[in-house]
């Protein structure tokens, strides 16, 4: 049943998880500043400021009970450890795609995302799709083969970066309002942390570190990658835990539009015929599942007694 105030927290959920994607958009921007820290590095520093600041913002807000909370209920923590193990995926292979001229195939990671959002609500929350939604999964295998050829390869980065965060929101979405945002990124970033001081060490004894060499505005920069990386995590965080699965992936595209853009005008990436035609079809899909969500939703009645077609993590 649809809990009172469902429609408020939707709308709340979507403004914030459509903030998160918008500062997504404009994510490569600033990592191109940090040159010449490389992909790794820079994950590894965002791992451990982005546990900082959560550490301080919980003393500010005395939620470390609520963490310790967590940790007593293995299946969360457990959750937790398998959100911080996705998202730390798609932070690695964005990032590499980033600094090493793929910004728009990582774009078309983020355009596939909401398909397979949509895929991932009928395996693992067994909802059913409608024929139109069908059409645009089929429209979207078809984009994939003409880019294959396309590029010539599998475009991996596109997959890794959709399937991981598709993941990533699922995890969320199951974890639900038990975990607070700041509970649940600082322990990500806690489960994470580990992984980034082994990172960072192997950085330091090949290439070196560029945090204390490239000077204080370099390393200033760099530091606040934690806050840069934990701000739009926590609002899609609230914002998951509030609206429906399906209005997360429709208004997921504020980000990929940003970094095409970002690519092809500003850094001037290749875009070849094939690449337009597969980006084509994609939008076309992406078009065509959001005229079907809007009028499915303007039809459905709006009933004290209705059905959410989203619960909330355990409801199904």
């Amino acid at each position: 049943m649809v809990k009172v105030g469902s429609s408020h927290q939707h709308a709340v959920g979507g403004l914030l998880s459509f903030l998160a994607y918008l500062l997504w958009g404009f994510f490569p921007l600033y990592f191109l500043l940090l040159s010449p820290t490389g992909p790794w590095e820079v994950v590894g520093w965002r791992i451990v400021f982005s546990l900082v600041f959560c550490a301080v913002l919980l003393a500010i807000v005395r939620g470390y009970p609520r963490v310790r909370a967590v940790l007593r209920t293995p299946r969360l923590a457990g959750l937790t450890a398998l959100a911080g193990a996705l998202i730390y995926v798609n932070w690695q292979v964005y990032l590499v795609a980033t600094l090493t001229g793929h910004l728009i195939e990582a774009s078309l990671g983020y355009f596939i995302n909401p398909l397979v959002t949509v895929l991932l609500g009928v395996i693992v929350l067994r909802e059913r799709l409608r024929i139109l939604q069908w059409l645009t999964i089929g429209l979207a295998a078809v984009a994939v083969v003409v880019l294959i050829v396309g590029y010539g390869t599998v475009p991996w980065i596109s997959f890794a970066l959709a399937f991981s965060f598709g993941m990533y929101g699922l995890v969320k979405k199951q974890i639900g309002p038990r975990v607070d945002a700041l509970s649940g990124l600082a322990l990500e970033s806690m489960w994470l942390t580990p992984v980034a001081v082994v990172q960072l060490a192997v950085v330091a004894a090949t290439s070196g570190l560029t945090l204390t060499t490239a000077g204080p505005a370099h390393a200033s920069l760099v530091a606040a990658a934690g806050i840069v990386t934990a701000v739009p995590l926590l609002l899609f965080a609230e914002g998951a835990r509030r609206a429906p699965l399906s209005l997360i992936g429709l208004l997921q595209f504020a980000t990929p539009i940003l970094q095409f853009i970002t690519g092809a005008w500003i850094l001037g990436e290749p875009m070849p015929l094939e690449r337009w035609i597969g980006f084509g079809i994609i939008w076309l899909a992406l078009v065509m599942l959001s005229v079907d969500s809007i009028v499915s939703a303007w039809r459905r009645p709006v009933r004290s007694d209705a059905v959410d077609t989203a619960p909330e993590a355990g409801e199904r």
